[in-house]
């Protein structure tokens, strides 16, 4: 594998994104930030800085999975919808260099989104005078980065195989599945059928427990996990798209082109 090809594709990726008007996000969070200042103090007397940090996080959350979501399953998709990738898999280029070029793409531009509305995010929450932990927000940022690179290498996977309809449904699915996942295993040890808490089981050992790398709740008021379970629940988080990475080359590498 050539790094040099590898960050060739990557820095195609970053590009084109931004020039498809990504970073409008950043000014639709500003604007959402400033009325929840505004607003929130108004119909909340106490605890409005905990609802304020609750619903930016959020916020964050939620438009960065949309670019991660939405993008993610085009990027192999628009590829080969304009016959591009014929022309870049002839080549000298592997298909493990196209598809790990491409999720490092997005996930170098997801990092600088995410980095841009934490900032904006703290400053608001500075402006307010909100007692809430920058330490715990920051770590809850970077926990939010692995799940979105999770995510993105999910989307590469379904989109290397079906439309980019279908990924974005596969891929949403998958999302909901692995943040939901627990609560159903433990839901299942409720249930005395054995055969039923079984099925469960292998759910859980299959999908990702995407609960592991969600700290925004915590960082809320200020709560950090221990140091060994975050680098556990990092590591596993690292693992997970490794694997899903995996999956897309050796998909991929079946199709035909």
């Amino acid at each position: 594998m050539d790094p040099s090809r590898v960050l060739a594709i990557a820095q195609n990726v970053f590009r084109e994104t931004i020039r498809d008007r990504i970073l409008y996000l950043v000014m639709v969070f500003a604007v959402a930030m400033v009325g929840a200042i505004v607003l929130i103090p108004e119909v909340a007397n106490q605890a409005h800085h905990k609802i304020i940090a609750d619903l930016g996080l959020a916020a964050i959350h939620f438009l960065s999975l949309i670019v991660a979501i939405f993008v993610g399953t085009g990027l192999v998709n628009k590829e080969i919808e304009k016959r591009t990738v014929y022309v870049l898999i002839a080549k000298p280029m592997s298909r493990a260099e196209f598809i790990i070029g491409k999720h490092l793409g997005l996930a170098a531009l997801l990092s600088v989104l995410l980095a841009i509305m934490t900032a904006i995010f703290l400053i608001g929450l500075l402006l307010v005078q909100a007692e809430i932990s920058w330490v715990a927000i920051l770590w809850a940022g970077v926990f939010t980065f692995l799940e979105l690179a999770l995510i993105v290498a999910a989307a590469l996977l379904f989109g290397v195989f079906t439309s980019s309809i279908l990924a974005t449904l596969y891929t949403i699915a998958l999302l909901l599945m692995g943040h939901a996942s627990r609560a159903l295993l433990q839901l299942s040890k409720l249930v005395e059928d054995a055969g039923f808490s079984k099925v469960f089981e292998v759910i859980y050992l299959v999908l990702p427990d995407l609960e592991r790398l969600n700290l925004r709740d915590a960082a809320v008021y200020g709560q950090i996990p221990p140091v060994g379970e975050l680098l556990g629940d990092a590591f596993y988080g690292l693992v997970y798209t490794i694997l899903l990475l995996i999956l897309a080359v050796l998909v991929f590498a079946q199709r035909q082109f």
